[in-house]
Parts: structure tokens; sequence; C-alpha cells
């Protein structure tokens, strides 16, 4: 049976009227119950049900705001009528009114979920209780959609992320190669026109122009090399193992330091484009934030794919930093590297400590012996 009490308005989380479910097989106590509610001056809807069929069908009809329930009715208790409706999607906040349950047992029922619980005898508070319980219960809801909402936005940076990441990789490539078709073309040819002219001319002046000319050009192809490996470097397809070679040669000479380094690779040849490409960048940052912030720093590089996981890890014993005050252009970069890592199913550990060195590591599980046309350059299986 449902009625409408039509009160003064008092504001609530969930407008008015409040939909009430009362769980009641007392006549004369649903009816307190109800002038409770009307003296607390909350517009309601009350629905009661007596039984458990009753509630399962008033379950099933509408959704409820709040739900106010006797401990034992007929053939059931509040518990078991609280079992039932935390099936339901979103379950309302239930409320236990009464007088036959001690202070142990109603706080038994509340760590099941139960939301709150009053006494029988002090009915006159019900309008609090309520107003709290669907408060609690609104804030709840709010908590989960906001998490929602984080999660769904986080996932949408991620894929951002990942797409803008893609489509560096896969510019960085097409630069390397209209550098090397174009413009190392075309120094290559000039270099060629100045050796030919240089044969052909006795003139000294001429002739010390043309060496002139031959070193800009030689610089200038040399500077074309080094670009071309810093945006897609050539030196990948040689093996993993070589291109961080190839690395840590340049930071040694950069810096005048030796590095350390272990390579334990079983199938480095074999390892998929996009398993070198990140591995290469990781180690490159590194070494390029340790060239900038530890230059003197002792550094050593390790490279290990046993047990299907390729781990790469760079540590040095520099002054090291605060991780979590990171606000450096080099934490910009420690995060894309991060957002490499995930891209192919890894993950990246920053570890460091002012004054006592940083460790950066990371680590991608292996698909047994995949190969490249299995996982493009971009990081895309």
């Amino acid at each position: 049976m449902e009625r409408m009490i039509a009160l003064k308005h008092e504001s609530n989380p969930v407008g008015n009227p409040v939909k009430v479910l009362h769980l009641e097989d007392s006549d004369a106590d649903h009816l307190l119950v109800k002038r409770a509610i009307a003296k607390n001056a909350i517009v309601a809807t009350i629905t009661r049900v007596e039984d458990w069929d009753s509630l399962n069908m008033a379950l099933r009809a509408q959704e409820f705001d709040i739900v106010l329930m006797d401990y034992r009715l007929q053939g059931f208790t509040a518990l078991e009528a609280w079992d039932a409706i935390s099936t339901l999607p979103v379950p309302p906040p239930c409320v236990i009114l009464s007088g036959a349950i001690g202070e142990a047992a109603a706080v038994a029922a509340i760590q099941t979920g139960v939301t709150d619980y009053l006494h029988k005898d002090k009915l006159d508070e019900i309008g609090r209780v309520m107003l709290r319980a669907m408060k609690v219960h609104q804030l709840a809801i709010d908590r989960q959609r906001a998490a929602k909402a984080l999660e769904a936005s986080e996932q949408r940076i991620t894929e951002l992320a990942r797409h803008l990441q893609t489509s560096l990789e896969e510019e960085r490539a097409s630069i390397a190669r209209e550098i090397h078709d174009d413009i190392g073309g075309s120094l290559a040819a000039i270099r060629l026109d100045v050796a030919w002219i240089k044969r052909h001319s006795q003139d000294h002046g001429i002739l010390a122009r043309l060496d002139s000319v031959q070193e800009v050009v030689g610089k200038a192809l040399a500077s074309t090399q080094r670009i071309m490996r810093n945006t897609r470097p050539e030196i990948l397809d040689q093996g993993l193992s070589a291109s961080v070679q190839w690395l840590i040669d340049a930071h040694s000479k950069r810096v005048g330091r030796q590095v350390t380094a272990h390579c334990n690779l079983e199938n480095d040849r074999g390892l998929a484009d996009a398993y070198r490409l990140t591995a290469y960048r990781t180690v490159q940052e590194s070494l390029t934030n340790i060239s900038k912030y530890a230059p003197d720093a002792d550094v050593s590089v390790d490279l290990s794919d046993s047990g299907d996981v390729l781990t790469v890890e760079v540590t040095d014993n520099g002054p090291g930093f605060n991780v979590g005050q990171t606000r450096s252009s080099s934490g910009f970069g420690l995060k894309g590297l991060s957002e490499r890592a995930k891209n192919i199913g890894g993950w990246l550990d920053v570890s460091s400590v002012p004054g006592k060195g940083t460790s950066i590591t990371l680590t991608v599980p292996l698909p047994a012996r995949t190969t490249n046309s299995q996982v493009s350059e971009t990081g895309e299986p």
C-alpha cells in the first residue's frame, strides 16, 4: 500500500518526495513511523511490505531512496532483507528500526552494509537519521561516479599518449628517411662535385676555398648522420646490445667517463622492434639526464632477457633527486618513458634518493620468441 505524505519542504539529497520502503508487520508501529516522519517535515511516499514475497515485488516494481525495516518480520529478518536489497544495481541506504536487538547486534548489522540503526523509542530522531543515511549514500554514489569519471579520463589520456608516442616515432622515422634521402644525398653530391673541381683546378686560392667547403660539407654530413641516429637510429637493426653500446660510447666520449655495461641478451636479434626501441629510448633518456645533472657520476647499464622478461637498468651514483617532486624537463622525459613501457605491456621504475644516486629500470614481459612481424616498430601488437 502506498500513501503520500505532503509536508513542509525540507532539503534532502534526493529531492522530494522521498521514496520510502517500510518493512513492518505491525500496523501500530507502521503508523508510529509515518507520524514520526510527518513530525520531521519530510515529504515522502511510503510503501509498506510485511512479508518476503511483498518485499521482492516492491523491489522489482520501483527504486527506493531509503529502506526502513524492523529487525524481525514474518519469516525473515532485516539481515536477510538486506541480503536481497544489496543485490540491486544501486542498493538504497537501509536503516533498522527496532527495539528488539541490542547494540552488539546493531553494530554487526551495520558491518554487513546496513547504513544505520534507530531504536523505536527514539523515533523523534528519524528525520535526522534518514537525512544522514541518504546523504552518506549520495556521497558514496558521487565518489563512485567521480572515480569512474577519473578512470575514464585516465584511460583517454593513456590512449592519447600512446597515439602521440606512436605518431612521434613514425614522424621521427619519416624525418630520418628524408634527411638521408634528400639532405644527405645532396651533401654527398656536393662533396663529389667539390672533389671533381679540386682535381681539375690549379688555382691555389680556389683550392684553398674548396678545402674549406669540403670541411663544412663533411661537418654537415656528420651532423645529418647524428640527427638520423637520434631520430631513428639505424643501428637498432644491428640489435639492442649494439645500439646500447653505441649510446654508452657516445656518453663516455661526451663526459669523459667510462660506463660499466653488462649484457645478458639471449635473443637480441629476435626482440621485436617495439621492445628494442623502447629499451633504446630508456637508455638514451637516462644517459642524457646523467649528462645534464650528474656528468661526474659512475654509471652502469644492465640488459637482460632471461625468463622471457626484458630488463633494462641504468644506475648512477650522482646527486639523485626527489622522485615525488620532479618538475624539470627530465621529469617529463621519464613520464614519456613510462608511457612507452605501458604501450608494450611493461612498466618503468624510478628509484632515487637525494645524495644517493638514481636507478631507472624498465621491465617488459616478453612473448616467447616474438618476431618482428608480430609487433610493429611503433609498439602496436
